[in-house]
């Protein structure tokens, strides 16, 4: 045999297209050439895979080699071609049997002594390969990330000499399984830690059951970050389709994937210092950013005026789409980011606009420059924009004998919600078009009235106008209403605290 045809799959986003590799074997000078745009670690496979071939008393053919990557005008990269590049070679000498290669897909590095190395991406990979009816061979520590994959049968081998067996039907390798739902529940921070700050908890309330993007506005010491880290706890427990996409994200990230993290929603938070790759990803060959990773999660951006005005504007695209598309000259990659963002800020640059004690001396042009980091078209795109005042002397004894409602009691309330959500549209409030909107959000004479007064007095856009909206179905919902009231739309109206922030600071 000297043609012998081996399966594997490349990455492409969270997209794992199929690859297949034709290895001939020709009369001519020795030498091996691979074909189908390999980047520079796919060219390097040809010298680990000789060397591993030697090393494991195979004989490597002294022969004409081409290997071509197929399709190829995709971009091939990394050293997940080692494995089956080895297979192809062994095949098509007849040192391994090339029978049942069609049934098999491979993927992983190899080292010069035969051993498998782990890979990126394998979950996406194993998701594709799914779809094939094929068996998955893989390196065995990426073997439990694949195994998560339902209806898929995973053979993890940790050496080339395994895998050479087993298709020449000596000792078989072993399909395995995970159980991520065995792991051990992540103890995520309780909001009844949370004392008074009511209208905040409120709002945190809502902005989980309709999956609102929220802001958050108070001096420092306030409790900001401790309400952003308890969004987590009360969101509805994450979906298997859900997941997946998470897990996808992360598998072909730099920080990869752990089955410990199975089932978990992200929690992001970047320095204000980084830049507009780190955030939506990119890189010669694209990476995902933080938005990406917080996917299915929430995004934090604490001190969001500090962050570069640049910077920001790159999340109103995705903030709208809930994906992300990178194009660089020879590659096109998207990556899922509907996230739910979550930011902080200080009232003014000091921190203390409006503090009793009267420690703020900024001016009003100080406070408008301030606020004008972040633009205007940003700022309509939050849904909520929320108030955290200190707390009085009062409240801050009272602490030691009382305790605010447990996550647990919230997220009841959130999944009623949810649910009800789900059951009208199939998606959180957040997500509703402009048809659905005039659907399901009905007002009454009284109501439009009060919405015109609010649109005139907070100069509101129409964006910001859908918007309360959606909050005001939300709220409807967690008051388990089919109609909308005016105590709801009036409390819709008030989550757009920023403008009304600006006006008194004009």
């Amino acid at each position: 045999m000297e043609l012998a045809v081996v399966y594997s799959r490349a990455l492409n986003g969270i997209n794992a297209p199929q690859v297949t590799i034709e290895v001939h074997l020709s009369r001519g000078l020795p030498g091996l050439s691979i074909v189908g745009l390999p980047e520079t670690a796919v060219k390097e496979s040809k010298d680990r895979v000789r060397s591993a071939i030697l090393n494991n008393h195979f004989e490597f053919p002294l022969r004409r080699i081409t290997i071509n990557l197929a399709p190829a005008d995709l971009p091939k990269e990394g050293g997940r071609y080692d494995l089956p590049i080895a297979i192809g070679i062994l095949a098509a000498s007849g040192q391994v049997s090339g029978i049942e290669l069609d049934r098999y897909e491979f993927v992983g590095e190899v080292s010069l002594t035969g051993e498998l190395r782990p890979v990126d991406g394998s979950l996406p990979m194993a998701r594709a390969s799914r779809s094939s009816n094929r068996k998955f061979v893989l390196p065995a520590d990426n073997a439990d990330e694949a195994a998560l994959i339902d209806d898929l049968e995973v053979l993890p081998a940790t050496h080339l000499l395994s895998v050479c067996s087993h298709l020449n039907g000596g000792d078989s390798l072993q399909p395995h399984t995970a159980d991520p739902e065995h792991a051990s529940a992540p103890v995520l921070p309780d909001l009844g830690d949370i004392h008074a700050q009511y209208q905040a908890r409120r709002a945190l309330e809502i902005a989980a059951a309709g999956g609102h993007s929220l802001l958050l506005i108070g001096p420092p010491g306030t409790g900001k970050t401790m309400l952003a880290e308890r969004l987590p706890g009360i969101l509805p427990p994450i979906t298997e389709a859900e997941a997946l996409e998470t897990a996808a994200v992360l598998s072909i990230s730099h920080h990869g994937f752990h089955t410990s993290a199975w089932k978990r929603r992200p929690f992001r938070s970047p320095h204000h210092t980084a830049s507009a790759v780190a955030l939506v990803g990119g890189g010669s060959h694209p990476r995902p950013g933080e938005i990406s990773l917080a996917h299915n999660g929430v995004l934090f951006l604490d001190e969001l005026p500090e962050f570069d005005r640049k910077v920001l504007e790159v999340l109103r695209e995705p903030l709208e789409s809930g994906c992300i598309r990178i194009s660089r000259a020879s590659r096109q990659a998207e990556f899922p980011a509907r996230f739910q963002l979550v930011a902080a800020m200080n009232p003014c640059p000091c921190g203390y606009l409006g503090d009793s004690s009267g420690r703020c001396h900024c001016t009003a042009e100080q406070i408008r420059r301030y606020r004008s980091k972040i633009s205007g078209p940003l700022l309509d795109r939050i849904d909520m924009h929320v108030e955290v005042p200190n707390m009085t002397r009062e409240i801050l004894a009272a602490r030691k004998t009382t305790r605010g409602e447990s996550s647990r009691d919230v997220q009841r309330r959130v999944m009623l919600a949810r649910e009800r959500q789900l059951a009208r549209t199939g998606k959180p409030n957040s997500r509703l078009d402009n048809r659905e909107i005039e659907r399901d959000c009905l007002l009454n004479t009284e109501q439009k009235r009060l919405l015109e007064q609010a649109i005139n007095k907070l100069n509101l856009s129409t964006r910001a106008l859908h918007r309360i909206m959606k909050l005001t179905r939300t709220i409807a919902d967690l008051a388990e209403s089919d109609d909308i009231r005016t105590e709801h739309l009036t409390e819709a109206i008030v989550y757009r605290r920023l403008e009304r922030l600006d006006a008194n600071t004009t």
